[in-house]
């Protein structure tokens, strides 16, 4: 084997590396906020740089699992929003849990959606209580959409009702009143003076 030959092309590997490393480098540092790169100590090997900003924000799983699910178990739908995308942002963090190997059901998804329901889905909820099958997520979200629907329709036909009846009392208190006018403007005698 031609040793200047390996050289040659250790030497044009070397290269190529020293200059990928120096641009890599540059970006990281390019794109890593100024009071971070105050507090990291000068390197000249990427991938040294890497490790030592991943051992700076390293956290603990522990600290993870509890904040997600301290998230889960807090979580409250108000009644407004689309009740489609707050069921799978429950339905992420729990997918999130999963990946730090804490294991929760769909099971236990299903009834934590359901305590979190307002109490405008109480009969939503004694419905799901008093039935035999479980639910799977994909049939709690296509049931739960239809509820918000009705509660939605419910609830136009209340505000149509009691803007109607107000209305009405509206109008009758307003005819009461100018009869009552009327009544009192033709029980009283005219008066004609005479001039002589």
């Amino acid at each position: 084997m031609d040793l200047d030959y390996a050289i040659r092309t250790q030497r044009a590997n070397f290269k190529k590396w020293e200059r990928s490393n120096r641009m890599s480098l540059m970006i990281m540092k390019h794109s890593i906020p100024d009071t971070i790169m105050g507090a990291m100590p000068e390197e000249e090997n990427a991938k040294k740089f890497l490790s030592q900003i991943a051992d700076r924000f390293v956290g603990s799983k522990k600290v993870k699992i509890s904040t997600i699910l301290s998230k889960l178990v807090s979580m409250r739908y108000k009644g407004k929003g689309n009740i489609r995308e707050y069921i799978m942002k429950m339905s992420n963090l729990v997918t999130r849990l999963r990946a730090l190997k804490l294991e929760l059901s769909d099971d236990i998804l299903v009834h934590l959606e359901f305590i979190s329901l307002p109490a405008q889905f109480s009969p939503f909820k004694i419905s799901y209580n008093t039935q035999k099958e479980k639910w799977t997520l994909n049939e709690l979200i296509a049931q739960c959409v239809q509820e918000k629907e009705r509660l939605k329709q419910e609830k136009v036909e209340s505000a149509h009702l009691a803007s109607s009846s107000h209305n009405f009392a509206t109008k009758k208190k307003r005819d009461y009143k100018i009869k009552g006018v009327a009544d009192k403007g033709t029980s009283q005698p005219k008066v004609q003076h005479k001039q002589d």
